[in-house]
């Protein structure tokens, strides 16, 4: 379990909770109002923790790439299975595949 200071105090007690930290091992949570504000670890701790870190990172990342490897196939197939197509076409595609009805029709007018 942290220590746990509030804000106030550990301003005027800096000094003494670095040393409770780097020398006693003890981990020292600040508080304002009562709620965990930031944490005072030992550099080693940090360095154990960002190693940590960047080891879940590394793994989220391998998994995300295996996801991907096999993402685009499954999605084709499901496509084809629910006979679904989709097109992405660009912003002057729509006005191409207009029927020659659709041009002489005015704006908010339905046949």
């Amino acid at each position: 379990m942290a220590y746990e200071i509030p804000v106030t105090q550990a301003r005027a007690e800096l000094a003494d909770l670095i040393n409770r930290v780097v020398y006693g091992g003890e981990r020292v949570v600040v508080t304002r109002h009562g709620k965990p504000l930031v944490g005072l670890v030992s550099a080693a701790d940090l360095e154990r923790l960002e190693e940590e870190s960047a080891a879940e990172q590394e793994e989220v990342i391998s998994t995300v790439s295996a996801v991907r490897q096999f993402g685009s196939a499954a999605g084709e197939r499901e496509g084809r299975r629910f006979g679904i197509a989709a097109e992405h076409r660009g912003p002057g595609a729509a006005a191409e595949h207009r029927s020659p009805a659709a041009e002489h029709r005015r704006p908010g007018e339905s046949r």
